[in-house]
């Protein structure tokens, strides 16, 4: 065999060995932090529109009466509108701040911008640590990740009205949270 042979057969085996030993570890506060924030934002959209509000679903498919087959679904639970709050729930993550909680000093993003009509007190400030934009971009990347990649099973939790979605989404959908996390906080 010639040595260049050698010696790229080296190379590539290598590269496998490296590639396969650095492998990125995911941050369990972020991801976990971003599932929760996905499954807050989501709750609260759907609990923001009006109940009454109706949607036709079905097909264009006729019955074997010459029916058209439709069935109305409340608005908040179509899987148009869960799609469309999916589309934009990755823009509220600058609401969010790295929190460490004082008692436990286990740290999570939290969210500390008050919504416009909530009547709910300002949170204490002084557990949150402001990075800067940075801190925000990466539970913004890590909510678009988890959206990617569970963007049908979230739709499928909220459209199903289950319960506990956030518990059921981050820690046995995803499993980005361990149950711990469902022990210190309620949802």
């Amino acid at each position: 065999m010639s040595p260049w042979i050698k010696q790229v057969c080296l190379v590539l085996a290598a590269v496998f060995m490296l590639s396969s030993t650095t492998e990125s570890k995911k941050d369990e506060a972020l991801y976990c932090s971003a599932c929760m924030a996905i499954a807050e934002e989501m709750n609260y959209s759907v609990s923001q529109t009006d109940p009454k509000k109706t949607i036709h679903v079905g097909g264009f498919r006729l019955k074997p009466d010459g029916s058209l087959m439709d069935k109305k679904v409340p608005l908040a639970r179509s899987e148009t509108y869960l799609n469309e709050l999916l589309e934009e729930v990755c823009n509220s993550m600058s609401d969010y701040a790295l929190y460490e909680d004082p008692d436990t000093k286990e740290k999570s993003y939290k969210r500390f911008a008050p919504r416009g009509n909530d009547g709910v007190n300002f949170p204490d400030f002084k557990n949150f640590k402001f990075d800067g934009p940075e801190s925000s971009s990466a539970l913004k990347f890590a909510c678009e990740s988890i959206v990617e990649e569970l963007e049908d099973d979230i739709i499928s939790l909220f459209s199903s009205e289950a319960d506990h979605v956030a518990k059921m989404l981050c820690s046995e959908v995803s499993g980005h949270c361990k149950s711990s996390v469902f022990q210190h906080s309620e949802l």
